[in-house]
């Protein structure tokens, strides 16, 4: 059984998402970031950068919602979170998935927490600059979806879907969202219909960005 460190609505949803759509059996640990229980001893064991997601597979805890997201597709191809070995699609699956975690994982990280950068709130030109990061990411999907969707492998769901999803959620509260865009707006639209969406949103007490 897999064992998902978890805050509801953080990085570690991919993960989340990922196990229900496999399908096996798995336990949710809870971490309250109000009383910053990510830093404490115990669970800097697991996680030294005192992040979420950690996922403990047979006993041996790793971390990055990517590098998760990969290790689960690839122990769980029946799944098809990703394109078999030697398809046409595998490339493209690891760009994606790279791209995502790259392109927005950081700047996202940078924008909510202010204080990485050593100050309470950022001055207006380094929060321009980071909104304008995320909406270019943005504005590249959107493009690339509305020539080759309706997913980002084509026309076959896949892993870096859920990825997309979980950033295309913290968006929701942004100057720009992402429902601004056309492509990724029915994009959204489309991926928050899966059963998986709403399991999480069940199990974490999520309510924002529902559907």
């Amino acid at each position: 059984m897999y064992t998902l460190y978890y805050s509801p609505g953080s990085a570690s949803m991919v993960v989340h998402l990922a196990l229900l759509e496999i399908g096996v059996p798995f336990r949710l640990v809870k971490l309250d970031f109000e009383h910053d229980e990510q830093r404490g001893a115990e669970y800097l064991k697991l996680n030294p950068r005192g992040q979420v997601p950690t996922l403990v597979i047979d006993g041996k805890p790793y971390f990055e919602c990517a590098a998760l997201l990969l290790i689960l597709a690839g122990r769980h191809p029946e799944a098809r979170l990703a394109p078999p070995p030697g398809s046409a699609l595998r490339a493209d699956w690891y760009q994606w998935v790279v791209f995502f975690a790259n392109a927005l994982g950081p700047v996202y990280r940078q924008w909510f927490y202010p204080s990485d950068l050593g100050s309470p709130e950022h001055p207006p030109f380094v929060r321009d600059a980071l909104r304008a990061k995320i909406e270019g990411a943005w504005s590249l999907v959107d493009a690339h979806l509305a020539a080759h969707g309706p997913y980002m492998l084509g026309a076959e769901f896949s892993g870096v879907d859920l990825l997309a999803l979980m950033y295309m959620r913290w968006s929701r509260n942004m100057p720009k969202p992402v429902t601004a865009w056309p492509a990724l707006r029915q994009y959204a639209d489309r991926l928050r219909t899966r059963p998986s969406w709403a399991r999480l949103y069940e199990a974490e007490g999520l309510t924002e960005w529902r559907a």
